[in-house]
């Protein structure tokens, strides 16, 4: 008889060589999609990409859900404090829990299963956050039936297993090899989305990358879910009174470079209509991503930083207040995670891969 330890060794072997095969990342979240279903027995679920720096929702995947509350569910996500929100189960250290244990048995108190799990007929919810090397690489939320039993202990063991290894494709993914430009879509691009998260209008721009986007991308009546998320975070600066606070959110393009989408009030109300504007991601907002990627510890990525910037060992020691022998550790570390053997080495790697990471091939994982 097969133990469930068999299983788990055996799923996580699959989603290792689903991670190396190279798939389009919609095609990696469908193939995982499927290869989890009979394991962990779930009715309909989605996974989304997501900025790895803020962690805000930027894709979703998903071929049994329902599209009907995906409204709800950012407002939930972005607004409430329930304890299942993808936020709030990072905030208790772990990378996966249920409606059922976050409430300690007594899912009613979760108003996501109050709003929408028990309207759309599920009993219980496994969200994970794909989480890796201090990156916020995806989410997925997997759903039950009615009929169905809660999710068991063992069951939550593995989905964190197999989110940290979801992860870690995800993460590798980011490195984009030099020589790989292919030409972003024509932006910046300009669209206004109205207090009901209709489109309202969009440039020439806003049009011809909404048509770029892949289908899986455009979740809700044909608006892409990272725009969704992006308005709805404006939106909660402004009710949290910080109106010119940051929404901010990083984004994969239509050719795999990174885009950053930028929104505001246009009427200055929370419940007006928001400006997102979709542009070329700045060499700050992508040089983290590179770092990450190469699996860099936040240390290493700090010390990463400043060989950038041309200091010197005892400059950087200096900054971060490490000794300087600290720093040549730190620094032979990075060496070998990167593959190279000199600081003017690693300089002209990052450089390469930070500047095609602004306009290059599809994202695979």
């Amino acid at each position: 008889m097969t133990s469930f330890r068999d299983v788990e060794r055996r799923t996580l072997g699959a989603v290792a060589e689903l991670g190396r095969a190279g798939l389009p990342s919609e095609v990696f979240f469908q193939e995982i999609h499927e290869l989890l279903r009979p394991v962990l027995g779930f009715d309909a679920g989605c996974w989304h990409g997501a900025d790895p720096v803020t962690g805000f929702i930027t894709s979703t995947v998903s071929t049994d859900l329902s599209p009907e509350g995906f409204d709800r569910a950012v407002e939930l996500e972005v607004w409430s404090d329930d304890p299942t929100r993808f936020h709030g189960i990072r905030g208790t250290g772990r990378l996966a829990d249920t409606v059922h244990r976050a409430t300690g048995g007594r899912p009613e108190e979760s108003v996501r299963y109050r709003d929408l799990l028990r309207n759309f007929g599920f009993a219980d919810e496994l969200r994970m956050n794909l989480d890796a090397q201090g990156g916020r690489w995806g989410a997925a939320a997997l759903m039950r039936g009615d009929d169905a039993r809660p999710y068991a202990p063992r069951e939550i063991r593995l989905a964190e297993r197999v989110a940290r290894a979801v992860a870690e494709a995800l993460r590798d993914a980011a490195v984009i090899e030099p020589g790989t430009l292919t030409g972003p879509a024509q932006i910046p691009a300009v669209l206004v989305v109205g207090p009901d998260g209709r489109l309202v209008s969009a440039d020439p721009q806003a049009q011809e990358l909404l048509a770029a986007l892949t289908e899986e991308m455009t979740r809700v009546r044909g608006v892409p879910t990272a725009v969704v998320v992006v308005a709805q975070r404006a939106r909660t600066n402004a009710v949290a009174g910080r109106p010119t606070a940051p929404a901010v959110a990083r984004l994969r393009g239509p050719a795999g470079e990174w885009l950053s989408l930028h929104a505001s009030l246009l009427d200055g109300r929370a419940d007006g209509r928001v400006a997102v504007v979709a542009q070329p991601a700045s060499p700050l907002d992508v040089m983290p991503l590179t770092l990450m990627a190469h699996r860099l510890s936040a240390r290493e990525q700090e010390v990463a930083l400043h060989t950038l910037r041309g200091h010197s060992t005892q400059e950087i020691a200096r900054t971060l207040y490490l000794t300087p022998a600290t720093v040549q550790d730190h620094l032979k570390s990075v060496f070998t995670k990167t593959g190279v053997r000199s600081r003017r080495e690693l300089v002209a790697l990052l450089m390469a891969q930070h500047m095609t990471a602004l306009g290059a091939a599809p994202a695979r994982v």
